[in-house]
């Protein structure tokens, strides 16, 4: 259900059985889950060897690895995290990963990612 209130949007229930990912390519694909001004939880399934590249933007990230195992930069720190680990991005930190073994990641940013959008 996705309503408008106060120039605010929201994206309240999002069911897995109606699946909306998009492809970003090479090997990456993004379903944007619930959603509303402070915060959004999003899903990316990488296949292996997929990369996503090096990036900073001012939302601060956290990351849950549902299933696979990645390596994450994050700053001047690199490290290998797996299924059931978690590794938080301060706004503004230059970050990326590379996927080791086909995984999928899920996504909290808050505030939410307009660009996503």
């Amino acid at each position: 259900m996705l309503i408008s209130k106060d120039e605010r949007l929201t994206l309240m229930f999002n069911f897995a059985k109606e699946e909306n990912w998009t492809d970003l390519g090479a090997g990456v694909s993004r379903e944007i889950m619930s959603y509303n001004d402070e915060m959004m939880v999003v899903r990316v399934r990488f296949e292996q060897g997929a990369i996503g590249a090096i990036h900073q933007h001012v939302h601060t990230q956290s990351t849950f690895v549902v299933q696979g195992k990645f390596e994450f930069s994050i700053g001047e720190e690199k490290r290998i995290i797996a299924a059931g680990d978690t590794c938080l991005m301060p706004s503004n930190v230059l970050h990326g990963c590379v996927c080791l073994e086909k995984g999928e990641l899920l996504d909290v940013f808050t505030p939410m990612r307009e660009d996503f959008l």
